[in-house]
């Protein structure tokens, strides 16, 4: 992918190298003596503690430009999300608010809690924010052998459409039915909602391909690009993961949908670009 010269989006802050630090003290000992004559009253500390904490994380991660390859490069495909999806939301007569794009390293507090390492790449709706620790691509890269630099596009984008999604109230139809159906059901519910966003990612893919390099004048997709994120796909399909850590498949405990389906979503997205083409909870073949 062309990328190098091509315009960054200011929407980012990179938390890279606080590692969580400081997250959990909560303001201080002011802090936790105002909690203190919270709970003698009756009230609850803790939420004098996290209002401590959402106050220290604001004020220490303003956003700030990444000056390394990989942040510029995160940068890139974010600001090409903002161009395409804003396009496309003005076809649909809607405004497109794009979301932060959070890189951090080890740990993090996010709108939706804390998140760690571990958590992967993942969109918090509260705060419209999408969390990336860029050592993720490491993982990929040498335990799924899902290498390339559009194989990481395809997780940004990937994780955008989840923004989307909540943009046009997908998200929150499908939250609502936690607690009311079983949670076979709701494991059905949150594959839909994951393949749609694999299929979003293609509809940006496919208009991605249309975008030229300034100086170059020539496709910002190269060849190869979409078969890195094909692999992508293929490596991190429920089959496949639950495979390689257990030895054996559980269909019903699926969340994300098998490698198969992820690639055909993904290719439907990216061979049509029409995002009525993408309606997973109504597709008789994911019932």
């Amino acid at each position: 992918m062309l990328w190098q010269g091509r315009r960054q989006s200011s929407n980012v802050e990179d938390r890279r190298g606080m590692g969580g630090k400081g997250l959990a003290v909560g303001g201080g000992i002011g802090t936790l003596v105002i909690a203190a004559i919270v709970y003698l009253l009756g009230g609850d500390p803790s939420a004098v503690i996290n209002n401590a904490q959402n106050q220290q994380l604001q004020e220490t991660t303003a956003p700030t430009k990444a000056d390394d390859a990989a942040g510029q490069f995160a940068a890139v495909v974010l600001a090409d999300t903002e161009d395409i999806w804003s396009a496309l939301f003005k076809q649909m007569n809607r405004n497109y608010s794009a979301p932060t794009l959070v890189l951090f390293s080890q740990a993090t507090q996010s709108g939706c809690g804390f998140a760690s390492q571990a958590s992967g790449p993942f969109y918090c709706p509260a705060d419209s924010k999408v969390y990336v620790d860029l050592t993720f691509f490491d993982e990929m890269k040498q335990r799924f052998n899902a290498a390339g630099d559009f194989a990481q596009a395809y997780v940004i984008a990937h994780e955008v459409g989840h923004h989307v999604q909540h943009l046009l109230g997908l998200t929150d139809k499908v939250d609502a039915q936690r607690g009311r159906i079983s949670e076979t059901e709701m494991n059905k519910l949150s594959v839909k909602l994951e393949l749609q966003a694999d299929f979003l990612a293609g509809v940006w893919a496919h208009y991605e391909q249309q975008l030229k390099d300034p100086q170059l004048n020539s496709s910002v997709i190269q060849a190869g690009d979409i078969e890195e994120a094909l692999n992508a796909a293929n490596a991190i399909g429920d089959d496949r993961l639950q495979q390689q850590s257990q030895g054996y498949v559980v269909p019903d405990a699926f969340t994300h949908g098998t490698s198969a389906q992820r690639i055909e979503w993904f290719k439907r997205g990216f061979t049509s670009g029409d995002i009525s083409q993408g309606d997973t909870f109504n597709d008789p073949s994911l019932n």
